[in-house]
């Protein structure tokens, strides 16, 4: 058996780095598809998952230059042009948070295809809370061979009671109701961290979104 051997005694002295959570990084890098304009994020996390996800934003057409070395680990995101709103099985196959960027490509861009990270295996990983909010918002679904296709010529604010509390499900909402006509008000949504950091990001690129981090969120689209 693995085990650590710690012997004490000395003085701790030094200076750590701690990088930021892949959780809050991953929806603030889908973010990023919400706007034309540059997002810039800092203390981004040197993990697959954010090269996955830098990949996957490429592949739609931004660019995005990782900022590993530079300070701050400063790294841009600038979605100018969106030319293809699809996440293809060969992008998210490993990655579960790629259902992240179903809700903003819908929200900008009026359709998206996105593949489940399990394939056809749609029981694996349900995502249909986030498919019964997008459908409350005004978006048409079909899930056909392992993708989900989502249309809306524009969302409409809505108010939307998740069954049960999904991390990931409240922050796909929650980018979608920004650009949606009216407000959206989020019920039993996750209070996690993570919803926060997105949250603050989406007011800082000119949301209106008040409530984040309780049950209730009001976004005012």
């Amino acid at each position: 058996m693995d085990k650590f051997v710690i012997r004490g005694g000395e003085p701790l002295l030094g200076t750590v780095r701690v990088s930021g959570a892949k959780n809050a990084a991953l929806p603030c890098m889908a973010a990023a598809l919400l706007t034309d304009q540059p997002v810039i994020l800092e203390n981004i996390p040197q993990v697959r998952d954010i090269q996955t996800t830098r990949n996957l934003l490429a592949a739609m057409g931004a660019d995005v230059e990782l900022g590993y070395g530079r300070a701050q680990h400063r790294t841009t995101i600038h979605c100018a042009t969106l030319a293809a709103p699809e996440a293809s099985y060969e992008l998210v196959k490993t990655m579960r948070a790629s259902t992240l960027v179903l809700g903003p490509l819908v929200a900008r861009c009026g359709h998206a295809r996105v593949s489940l990270p399990g394939g056809c295996a749609i029981g694996a990983r349900p995502i249909d809370l986030h498919i019964k909010g997008l459908e409350r918002l005004g978006a048409k679904i079909t899930q056909e061979h392992g993708y989900v296709e989502a249309t809306a010529e524009r969302l409409k604010g809505a108010e939307i009671v998740f069954d049960k509390i999904t991390v990931t499900g409240t922050e796909d909402l929650l980018m979608a109701a920004t650009l949606a006509e009216g407000e959206t008000i989020l019920q039993n949504c996750a209070r996690e961290p993570e919803v926060a950091d997105l949250a603050d990001l989406l007011n800082k690129m000119g949301a209106k979104i008040e409530g984040a981090g309780t049950p209730t969120i009001r976004v005012q689209g």
